[in-house]
């Protein structure tokens, strides 16, 4: 089976660069589809306690790893969760990651992260030294940020001590955040891709079908090795079998320079989701 290459985050753990995210993923179906995901190659699951489906990603991951049953090690897998916006604080933070510890029912998640900045709570640094504080303590491999500007990051940066090993934004086609992208390499912080399909919307641009009929693939599969490509962090969400699949199957194409080039010109800066200043 084909393995998803890694990316190292700055503490030294490895991340596979391609994982499944359960977004909008019903509860009641979360452990089969992530259960279908770990068959199909993915190693990475992205949940979070807004999702509300935490048991069921963790009710496959126990599967996954049962001894006789899975065939998996604990350590093979990579489950991130992040803390939701009513639970910013120091105090706050540490009692969400034990519920969602709880939700799991695992001893750790691999990433921890601030799911929305919340400007106006003006919390989110005293919220992220909790999470440091559950990474000194070995409870989490790594902590980062979900949907934060360089302004956060900035005061991140300054008044924390332990460097974001992810921000986890909004970025397809149509939102490429170049300056942020920037902004990250020269910090040392890993980019990680929601909604990597632009919510399908970028499915039907006619540049990209024509570059999925140049490369004989779907137009996601363009998609997302530009992602892969640009050394973003991805993590596509999907609800049929075939489709997780196909998300899986980027590997046995290269997009060349011209491609590179092309979708570049498909910038509008054009958001699916809220701006981060505007989440609260």
């Amino acid at each position: 089976m084909r393995t998803v290459p890694p990316v190292s985050l700055s503490n030294g753990v490895e991340m596979p660069q391609l994982g499944y995210g359960v977004y909008k993923v019903p509860p009641q179906d979360t452990a089969d589809l992530v259960t279908l995901a770990l068959e199909s190659g993915y190693r990475s699951i992205d949940t979070a306690a807004l999702y509300g489906n935490e048991s069921g990603v963790g009710r496959a991951v126990r599967d996954a790893t049962a001894d006789g049953i899975g065939g998996l090690d604990r350590e093979d897998l990579f489950v991130t969760t992040k803390i939701w916006n009513d639970s910013h604080g120091y105090r706050a933070a540490l009692q969400a990651y034990e519920e969602s510890l709880s939700q799991l029912q695992l001893d750790y998640v691999d990433l921890l992260l601030i799911h929305w900045p919340c400007p106006a709570k003006d919390l989110y640094v005293e919220t992220y030294q909790a999470l440091e504080s559950l990474y000194h303590q070995g409870r989490v491999r790594a902590i980062g940020v979900s949907n934060f500007e360089p302004d956060h990051l900035r005061r991140l940066l300054d008044e924390a001590d332990v460097v974001p090993a992810v921000n986890q934004v909004e970025l397809h086609p149509y939102l490429q955040q170049t300056g942020l992208r920037d902004f990250h390499e020269a910090h040392g912080i890993r980019t990680e891709a929601w909604s990597p399909l632009g919510r399908g919307v970028v499915l039907e641009d006619p540049t990209l079908q024509r570059l999925a009929a140049k490369h004989g693939t779907s137009v996601s599969q363009v998609v997302l090795r530009w992602h892969i490509q640009l050394g973003n962090i991805v993590i596509p969400k999907a609800s049929s079998a075939g489709r997780i699949r196909q998300n899986f199957e980027v590997f046995d194409f290269v997009l060349d320079a011209e491609d590179l080039g092309t979708i570049s010109q498909l910038d509008r800066g054009r958001r699916m989701g809220s701006h981060p200043n505007e989440v609260n």
